[in-house]
């Protein structure tokens, strides 16, 4: 299944969706069912978005455009944007060692549990994004947009159903939004309330071994940590992030130094 997965992801579940990415950086069209999922998508991120203070001064034409559905002058273009979201996705796709995390965390070889790690690093660039104003907010609107249309890909190419594929695909819709409250409670409290928003989320329910959730506790705050300190700037451009080993050869290389040291000397 690992097997099959990669080779999706290597055929069609990247090459092919990049392709079909020319639609999405212009105008996707998507049949019935689809239209209505990723609408409710990118209205449940408007809605959320809306309720977090931003530092951006928003003049009153910026307000009522934005009230009206449209979106309000970015940073950057929103081609530029809508390339470093897919960038930015692709990198939570092809830059995770799934293997690693289904040994060690003895999880099932399947399409559903490579998508619950797609989606926790995918949270985790949501979360990072955010910080980065308006155009942030809007390039984690493409970032979950090229989760979706990878997920379907990936699905067609296993041979599942597409009835099938369209009941799985509402179930991870319901499950992925709510993993983000969860997580988001997570992040912001203590490794307790984290721990049980992964065995939830992440391991369904399902984890006999606390070790796992001691592990997986340590790699999503080392990670945060670790995008906090990236340019703002240069993911908003580019979308390149790179992500720490699950587990650490040196667990001191995760902490950045505040400032230089000295020798005896002083120098």
């Amino acid at each position: 299944m690992a097997a099959l997965a990669r080779a999706a992801g290597c055929q069609t579940g990247v090459t092919h969706w990049i392709t079909a990415c020319g639609g999405l950086l212009q105008t996707t069209t998507v049949p019935g069912q689809r239209r209505r999922m990723l609408c409710a998508i990118s209205q449940h991120l408007s809605a959320k978005d809306s309720l977090q203070p931003s530092e951006e001064k928003v003049g009153p034409f910026t307000r009522l455009i934005e009230a009206l559905g449209f979106t309000g002058p970015l940073k950057y273009s929103r081609w530029k944007v809508k390339v470093a979201a897919l960038r930015m996705y692709t990198c939570c796709v092809e830059k995770t060692d799934y293997e690693e995390f289904f040994n060690r965390c003895q999880m099932p070889d399947t399409l559903n549990s490579w998508f619950l790690v797609a989606q926790l690093h995918v949270w985790m660039c949501l979360v990072r994004m955010k910080q980065e104003g308006r155009t942030g907010k809007y390039m984690c609107r493409y970032i979950v947009h090229c989760m979706w249309e990878d997920v379907e890909q990936r699905g067609k190419v296993m041979g599942i159903n597409s009835v099938v594929l369209k009941e799985d695909l509402r179930s991870m819709v319901e499950n992925f939004y709510a993993a983000l409250f969860g997580y988001d409670e997570g992040i912001l409290s203590d490794d307790h309330v984290l721990a049980a928003a992964l065995w939830r989320n992440l391991f369904n329910k399902n984890c006999e071994d606390p070790r796992h959730l001691e592990l997986l506790v340590e790699y999503v705050r080392k990670q945060v940590q670790h995008l906090d300190a990236l340019s703002g700037e240069d993911l908003l451009l580019t979308g390149e992030v790179s992500w720490r080993p699950l587990v650490e050869s040196n667990a001191r290389s995760i902490l950045k130094p505040l400032g230089p040291v000295y020798n005896d000397e002083g120098l």
